[in-house]
């Protein structure tokens, strides 16, 4: 046993648990206090090895310096920490204005970050606010496992509420929308206008929300009678959709896709401008989530409509409860959805693709 798990596990000997103090880390560091208050309060004169070793020791010992006494020293107030997948996607955009909005209403400032492209930059953003004393984050998970990152957030620690996904496996409040509930609604609307070749197109298909979204796509056309086909659900890249891309695939199949549903705004906005490019105003195309000059297009945009701005000012409201004190069970919130058909989604099937297949199944008959 090391000398820093010993000392680790003599904080827990009986059952009881005492947060490492700053004097646990100096030790462990090799420092004296006032570098590890210095490093801590992001002191540029502290020379990098030294600011490298002491950080090292807070994230093992899983020391968390006091905001109120760093607040009483500074004269400020705590910052909120809000992380997000990307700043550029318009929902979390929305979400950021909220966020920021009601962060600002509490008197209290707010620290935005992106999550990054990894797990591994995901858990240093985390950690970087945490290091910076914010009083509690709203926290969009993406790549990393939150359960098992054993990070000081949550119960026993630095509060926060998971915002669009929830985080499995820690206690912790979430705020989500129903995401089966309104892609059923979208399915369903496309299939009573007489569509049964209905594509689902997104990026990251596995990754909640939109995994959810695929599998009550799947069960709605079930429910109908209609095959599921693998070749109909595809994924696409953030960049620009090519002829070649996922969309110009399921649209030149021998049977091809008569609507598509874009999985968020990101897809959606990518499957307009493809459908403009090549001239398939034919094709019916529900969005899931608005997006900006969805209603101006012609067709207007049929779309399922979740409320960012929503999203965002109930995790604060949740948070700002937590950082006051506020006991209880992790809340689940699940906001509802809106079905808003306004042109695109109601383009029926091609009368002369359905002609065609009529056609071929009769020649095909043996004479």
């Amino acid at each position: 046993m090391t000398a820093r798990a010993q000392r680790r596990g003599e904080r827990h000997e009986g059952g009881g648990a005492t947060a490492p103090t700053i004097h646990d880390v100096a030790r462990d560091a090799g420092v004296s206090i006032k570098t590890v208050s210095r490093v801590v309060n992001d002191d540029p004169a502290v020379r990098p090895a030294t600011q490298v070793r002491v950080l090292r020791s807070i994230e093992a010992l899983g020391y968390r310096p006091n905001p109120l006494a760093r607040s009483l020293r500074t004269g400020r107030d705590e910052a909120i920490g809000l992380v997000v997948e990307s700043i550029g996607d318009p929902f979390f955009a929305a979400m950021t204005e909220a966020v920021e909005e009601a962060v600002r209403e509490a008197g209290q400032f707010l620290i935005v970050a992106s999550a990054g492209s990894s797990a591994d930059e995901e858990r240093a953003v985390v950690l970087g606010l945490l290091r910076r004393s914010v009083g509690g984050l709203v926290i969009v998970p993406c790549l990393l496992d939150y359960a098992r990152a054993r990070l000081p957030i949550g119960a026993g620690g630095v509060p926060v509420v998971f915002a669009d996904r929830p985080a499995p496996g820690l206690g912790a409040d979430s705020v989500t929308v129903d995401n089966l509930a309104g892609v059923r609604q979208a399915t369903a609307h496309l299939i009573a206008n007489g569509h049964r070749r209905i594509a689902f197109v997104g990026m990251g298909l596995d990754r909640f929300p939109l995994r959810d979204r695929v599998a009550g796509y799947r069960a709605t056309l079930g429910a109908a009678g209609i095959p599921y086909d693998d070749d109909l659900v595809v994924s696409h890249a953030r960049d620009r959709l090519e002829p070649s891309s996922p969309l110009g695939k399921v649209l030149s199949l021998a049977d091809p896709a008569t609507a598509v549903i874009a999985a968020n705004a990101v897809a959606s906005i990518e499957v307009v401008s493809e459908l403009h490019r090549t001239g398939r105003t034919d094709v019916a195309f529900v969005s899931f989530d608005d997006f900006p000059i969805a209603d101006s297009l012609t067709p207007p945009v049929t779309v399922v409509r979740q409320d960012p701005a929503l999203v965002g000012r109930t995790a604060t409201d949740l948070l700002l409860r937590r950082m006051r004190g506020e006991a209880g069970r992790p809340r689940r919130v699940q906001l509802p959805t809106l079905f808003l058909p306004r042109g695109s989604g109601e383009i029926p099937p091609p009368k002369r693709a359905s002609r065609t297949r009529t056609r071929t199944r009769r020649e095909e008959r043996p004479r």
